[in-house]
């Protein structure tokens, strides 16, 4: 192994290159290859666009057809944390190559199908374990290439996985229009597989010290952060997770019931309520690179307190809407989409924050818990609220209080342990 020595390593660095260009410009190049693999993965998302053929095909009903999209989802959130702690040990190029490969392999076996059992296992568990073995690395390697842009860079990656319904699900629509089902699921699976294991090649860590030529990494009197040993010992820690499952689960369950909602109390033509999905996740899109910046910016329980605010805006919002309300309706989901995406970018930045940087992978994993515990509670609760009062307004009076809670523990936890013991 080669040893640099201190006075030859700036040499040593400037002559490193990413894909050909000087490091310092290289690295832009990464974001878009981060994203093209986070819009494969989010496919996921785009589920919706296979039920109905598969409906007919199966002979299953609707609630049989949404259980494969359930168990990716809940394989995709378990399997995080035991990525987290893989990548270190097996490097960033291997993990995205076989979650891409499994993800691939999940989308073909489901083709061949030939009952919901059979999707459950291939699609649900297969396809949304490789999901959550890959869906890390990008952020880990963007991370470590933008010490000095941590939020913006890891906002931009994760665009992919936001926006991927709007690009994949029209283009899986006329697969399945010109070949029907299983063929399209087949042709993703081996489209994906290729995306990915080919972005895997470039998506290499820097060297441990590396730094971007800024005037901030220059400094020699900038003071060397610190970290809490334990993370499960940390105040900021159950701060950040409480925090983060209260994003996740007003988001999700928003999500859930967006076209229920526009068709049930605006009582909005079915059409318009799906195509308006789409505006929506625009916005799911938008907020994450913007709430990366903001909380590169400022602190992050006040980026937490902006979008809880928000979030109790479009409650209001949607409490007093009435029939024909149309614009109404369009502004709170707007909103309440945009702050699910603004806490996907929010929470890994504040985990490269508040936490050793170099256990990001790790760390990042056991922070995502929160995102799972938030989609199936979220999930659950508006069903049974719906079933129990036969309306959707009384869904937002639990977001309402759950966005008053995030503010309350936000303002309390949300902060950088105030004596840090050492770098872990």
């Amino acid at each position: 192994m080669e040893v640099l020595h201190p006075k030859s390593t700036l040499k040593h660095y400037s002559t490193l290159t990413v894909l050909g260009l000087p490091a310092q410009q290289g690295r832009w190049l990464l974001i878009p290859l981060g994203m093209s693999v986070l819009l494969c993965l989010g496919t996921v998302y785009s589920w919706s666009i296979f039920r109905k053929p598969l409906e007919a095909e199966l002979n299953i009903t609707a609630t049989q057809s949404l259980l494969p999209f359930t168990v990716a989802l809940v394989f995709y959130a378990a399997l995080m944390p035991i990525a987290g702690y893989l990548i270190p040990r097996l490097g960033t190029r291997r993990m995205t190559m076989i979650g891409g490969a499994i993800v691939g392999l999940g989308y073909i076996l489901s083709s061949f199908a030939a009952h919901i059992e059979t999707v459950i296992l291939t699609y649900g568990v297969i396809a949304g374990t490789g999901v959550g073995i890959a869906y890390g690395v990008p952020m880990v390697v963007v991370s470590r290439w933008f010490p000095d842009k941590k939020g913006l860079a890891v906002g931009l990656t994760i665009i992919g996985f936001g926006l991927s319904p709007l690009i994949t699900a029209p283009l899986a629509n006329q697969f399945i229009d010109a070949y029907t089902v299983r063929p399209t699921l087949r042709i993703l699976g081996i489209v994906f597989t290729v995306i990915i294991l080919t972005a895997a090649i470039a998506l290499k860590l820097p060297p441990k010290d590396w730094q971007p030529h800024t005037k901030s990494a220059a400094s020699p009197t900038a003071p060397n952060p610190t970290y809490p040993s334990k993370l499960l010992k940390s105040r900021s820690f159950y701060g950040l997770w409480i925090c983060y499952a209260i994003g996740t689960l007003i988001g999700l369950s928003a999500i859930g019931i967006s076209s229920p909602v526009g068709e049930e109390i605006i009582q909005i033509d079915p059409t318009l309520a799906a195509s308006s999905v789409a505006l929506f996740a625009l916005f799911n899109g938008i907020s994450r690179p913007l709430f990366g910046w903001l909380s590169d910016r400022f602190k992050p329980h006040y980026v937490a307190i902006a979008s809880y605010t928000l979030i109790l805006i479009a409650c209001i919002l949607m409490v007093n809407a009435q029939s024909g309300q149309v614009a109404t309706y369009l502004i709170a989901f707007c909103l309440f989409w945009f702050c699910l995406g603004g806490w996907l970018a929010m929470a890994p930045t504040t985990t490269l924050r508040f936490f050793n940087p170099d256990r990001y992978a790790q760390n990042y994993g056991i922070v995502f818990t929160a995102y799972g515990i938030g989609a199936l509670i979220g999930t659950l609760a508006t069903g049974r609220i719906r079933d129990g009062f036969g309306s959707y307004t009384y869904v937002f009076y639990l977001m309402a209080l759950m966005a008053i809670v995030g503010i309350v523990v936000a303002s309390l936890l949300l902060k950088r342990d105030s004596t840090p013991d050492r770098l872990s």
